[in-house]
């Protein structure tokens, strides 16, 4: 059988007839792939700068004397201007030109690495790490939206598949290149790396990605905008803040209750407005709605799972973070591996299949994880592991495309928005959710390890006070030399214990979502009425 290739959308240019003859296909296909090889260095960039922070973490503490709770902020001050970030940086994109728009969030995410290694203090680096957040808001959705205009839809799905692949493995690679500039350079360095790889995506943009935007300008909606940034900041905000205060704490549903009456107000204020910052109707299409669950669902348990393995790998097993980042390469090396397959799958079966299957998939690896021990065998972990990338890159590489290829291309910027901002709600809630019932397990189960091990009631209270130490896996120091060996036993077992439930409960919401697969609409070649696709403006 031929093998396809993936083949550019037809640019105003072609559609004139300028251009015409092998020059001018030739400049075509160039433009396509330079905007796939453009979106791919921005995606990269921002993948790596994901997952080194975690291991950087360690050396800014020391280096700037930071606290936990400064970590914490370095980390969610990223998250909660991401979040807030993509919807309006996508339909800045449709409006203003998503080259344009993406270019800026390239320049702008590679300067604020640069200030976060530059800054110096931690209030320094937590603001850096808020300007990282936003111009990764405006660079994400953009990309989606630049692939949507640069490539047909029947082909659309190939390059969503390369688009996964590369986050995957700029993810995969973060712990690791992470770890050896931490160990061999210094902390700075892993956020000064995005410096030369943004300067290749400007480049790269610059001379070879044409622009597009939409083709009807409507006044812009700025009362929408103020309104949805802060519902969504009141959100993942008080998401967030239940890690530590707990889901109980009047902040955190002072602001839960604050992100549900704005997010209403927004609602009522969208379905008056001519020209609506988020038209409602695309979130009334099957396709779309659909597919922003299943994502949630599914990074939901990637993050979860990634979050509690990294912390079963490094304190209950013990190895470093570089160590731990390799045994999640099952995880994220076939996640990676498998995108364009799934793009291919997308474009043969449509999403409905690969969101169903990849789901089950999902649900089966994270049912395959809990007989995973203290002292389990590597292979225990790393088969369920591989299943789990394959099963979530079919559910990523489609339920993308079921979004952004069901939205009229006037709207991709802002549909890669509603992809952008599904995929960092699932990861917030996958942590803030599994952590809590990982929590709860383990409040439940450790004093009875405590007493199976045989520990005496005034080291098990010891141990009960340091309840936070467990709930990471970690071993608190209680009892002295002749107590510790059962202190690390006990430990251990209640941590195991919160995991297994967590991951049980990530496994049944991934059966949630493959009943969802099923009722996927396969979006057509067009805006996701039928209707044909207009050729894509370009400037």
């Amino acid at each position: 059988m031929a093998t396809e290739e993936i083949v550019p959308a037809t640019t105003t240019a072609a559609a004139t007839g300028a251009g015409t003859g092998s020059g001018g296909d030739a400049a075509e296909a160039g433009s396509g792939w330079g905007t796939l090889v453009t979106v791919v260095l921005g995606i990269i960039m921002v993948g790596v700068d994901g997952t080194v922070v975690s291991i950087a973490n360690p050396a800014i503490a020391r280096s700037l004397h930071a606290s936990l709770s400064d970590l914490q902020w370095i980390t969610n001050a990223y998250l909660l201007a991401l979040a807030v970030s993509l919807i309006p940086g996508g339909k800045l994109g449709d409006r203003f030109g998503r080259r344009r728009l993406f270019l800026i969030g390239v320049a702008g995410f590679a300067l604020s690495s640069a200030g976060v290694g530059l800054a110096g203090s931690v209030g320094g680096v937590v603001a850096m790490r808020t300007l990282q957040g936003v111009f990764g808001g405006i660079l994400l959705p953009n990309t989606l939206a630049l692939l949507r205009a640069a490539f047909p839809g029947d082909q659309f799905n190939r390059a969503v598949g390369i688009w996964g692949a590369s986050s995957g493995a700029a993810i995969a690679g973060g712990p690791v290149v992470g770890g050896l500039l931490v160990e061999h350079v210094s902390w700075q360095s892993v956020f000064f790396i995005n410096v030369p790889i943004g300067v290749a995506a400007i480049v790269s943009g610059v001379l070879v990605m044409p622009e597009s935007r939409e083709s009807v300008r409507g006044r812009f909606d700025v009362a929408g905008l103020v309104l949805l940034a802060g519902s969504l900041f009141c959100l993942v905000f008080g998401i967030v803040e239940s890690e530590t205060l707990g889901w109980g704490d009047a902040t955190v549903l002072g602001l839960l209750a604050a992100a549900v009456v704005i997010g209403a107000v927004f609602v009522a204020v969208e379905r008056r407005t001519g020209n609506p910052l988020v038209p409602l109707h695309l979130l009334a299409q099957p396709s779309i709605a659909l597919g922003v669950v299943t994502l949630l669902i599914t990074f939901a348990a990637l993050f979860g799972t990634a979050f509690f393995v990294s912390l079963y790998l490094q304190n209950v097993l013990d190895l470093d973070p570089v160590a731990a980042g390799v045994r999640l390469l099952p995880l994220i090396g076939l996640f990676s591996l498998a995108s364009p397959l799934a793009g291919r799958a997308v474009g043969r079966y449509g999403p409905r299949v690969p969101i169903t299957v990849g789901m089950l998939l999902v649900s089966a690896a994270l049912f395959g994880l809990l007989p995973v021990g203290a002292t389990s065998p590597f292979w225990t972990l790393a088969v369920p592991l591989a299943v789990l990338g394959l099963g979530l890159a079919l559910v990523v590489v489609a339920s993308t495309e079921a979004i952004v290829a069901a939205a009229p291309v006037d709207e991709a910027g802002l549909a890669g928005g509603l992809q952008g901002l599904a995929s960092q709600l699932g990861g917030v809630l996958g942590s803030s959710v599994l952590g809590s019932v990982l929590a709860f397990s383990v409040g439940d189960a450790l004093s009875g390890a405590l007493r199976t091990h045989g520990v005496s009631p005034t080291v098990a209270a010891q141990v009960a006070s340091r309840r936070d130490l467990v709930d990471q896996g970690t071993v608190p120091a209680a009892g002295g030399p002749h107590w510790h060996q059962a202190v690390v036993a006990a430990s251990h077992d209640a941590f195991i214990s919160g995991l297994h439930l967590a991951l049980l409960v990530a496994a049944l919401a991934a059966l949630v979502g493959a009943a969802c697969g099923p009722f996927v609409r396969t979006p057509t070649d067009g805006d996701g009425d039928g209707a044909e696709r207009p050729i894509p403006v370009h400037f």
